[in-house]
């Protein structure tokens, strides 16, 4: 039997061959302390200032603005809380958007908890933020802004390079989640004017448990973990050198395809998208038609369960929405935000594509999901 087509990238990646073999050395024969002083140390240190210097060069920064972290999570959460550390006590004043990832929004909630005021901005029905809505939350004690680059949901890229320009102009760090643009869109952190970008490493070909975080040269932060003073003092702790090789590794593939990858990633999930509208009337679109991810597809089909429907089209492993709440029966909390009804969040499905995606798997795919729908016997108008 045939495994199902994959269409969940933007749960995760499968880990590229030449980052595997990357990494294989510092699993199987080199285990040296990048802060040991003799060779074996001084060969894991080379080891990860190379692949500093590949993620720095990805997102257009310096090696020295680069910090690695044990996750996307954990870089989100060293953005926030350690820029509420450094942070003076006349400015305690936070703003996300309503539909920032877990890893953004609840530690802004738990700043809420610790005093700090929170301003989180409405989207609109694409799940954009419009700048004259942050330009009317900042204040003068605002410290940070948080705001997505692109939805893992919907795929919509916000506005990052003008919500950048307006907080800053206001006194504001900027941060942004990037979680899920990396490898698939080309960006900058000079470009965005942002302070702080989150990477993920399982989200563009490189292992699970390794993410990094930008943090522009002079950006008050404090750490938020103690111990030694490995990654400039932010993120204590033994570097995990094999994973830092392979996100290094993941960066420069990231970087050599990027000429090609947005072009290819979206002839294919415009593809599928054709296909199923062409079979489904009244399959609908979320999130913006243009501004969005390039291998992000997020549609709802009428009449049925999103989840019934991707039981029934067991060929196909895909998602109802953000991995780390699909299991829940809930509405979307970023399809809720984007005003969309009941019986539209129920039919919600996210696919997503990635550069192991074939067009004949885009075509059996559509083919697959074609026929469960019809098989459910969806009620017309729904």
């Amino acid at each position: 039997m045939n495994p199902p087509i994959y269409l969940d990238y933007n749960a995760t990646t499968p880990v590229a061959p030449e980052v595997a073999a990357a990494m294989r050395p510092w699993i199987e024969e080199q285990f040296g302390n990048p802060s040991s002083s003799h060779v074996y140390g001084q060969r894991a240190r080379k080891a990860v200032a190379d692949a500093r210097a590949a993620v720095a060069a990805l997102v257009g920064a310096t090696a020295d603005e680069i910090v690695f972290t044990g996750s996307a999570t954990e870089a989100n959460n060293l953005a926030l809380l350690g820029v509420a550390r450094a942070a003076p006590p006349h400015k305690r004043h936070l703003i996300v958007s309503a539909v920032e990832h877990p890893a953004v929004m609840q530690p802004a909630l738990h700043l809420r908890d610790q005093g700090w005021d929170l301003t989180v901005l409405a989207v609109d029905g694409f799940g954009r933020i419009a700048p004259d809505e942050l330009r009317a939350a900042l204040r003068p004690d605002t410290a940070l802004v948080s705001v997505m680059h692109a939805n893992n949901e919907v795929g919509t890229i916000q506005p990052v390079a003008e919500i950048a320009a307006l907080a800053r102009a206001n006194g504001s760090i900027v941060h942004a989640d990037a979680a899920q643009s990396i490898g698939k869109v080309s960006l900058g952190v000079s470009n965005l004017g942002v302070d702080l970008l989150t990477l993920a490493g399982h989200k563009f070909y490189a292992p699970k448990g390794i993410g990094a975080l930008y943090v522009r040269r002079g950006t008050a932060i404090k750490p938020i973990l103690f111990g030694a003073d490995q990654e400039h003092g932010l993120r204590p702790g033994t570097e995990n050198v094999a994973q830092i090789v392979g996100l290094g590794e993941a960066a420069r593939l990231a970087r050599a395809r990027l000429p090609h990858a947005t072009r290819h990633l979206a002839t294919l999930r415009d593809d599928l998208h054709r296909r199923m509208a062409e079979a489904v009337p009244g399959l609908v679109l979320n999130g913006h038609p243009e501004l969005r991810l390039p291998n992000t597809l997020h549609v709802s089909f009428p009449g049925v369960s999103g989840r019934d429907l991707l039981a029934a089209a067991s060929e196909v492993a895909a998602s109802v929405g953000s991995a780390c709440h699909s299991d829940a029966d809930a509405v979307s909390g970023v399809l809720a935000a984007m005003g969309c009804g009941a019986a539209r969040a129920r039919g919600a499905v996210r696919l997503s594509v990635g550069f192991p995606t074939t067009a004949k798997d885009v075509d059996s795919a559509a083919s697959f999901l074609v026929r469960a729908w019809r098989a459910a016997a969806p009620v017309s108008g729904a």
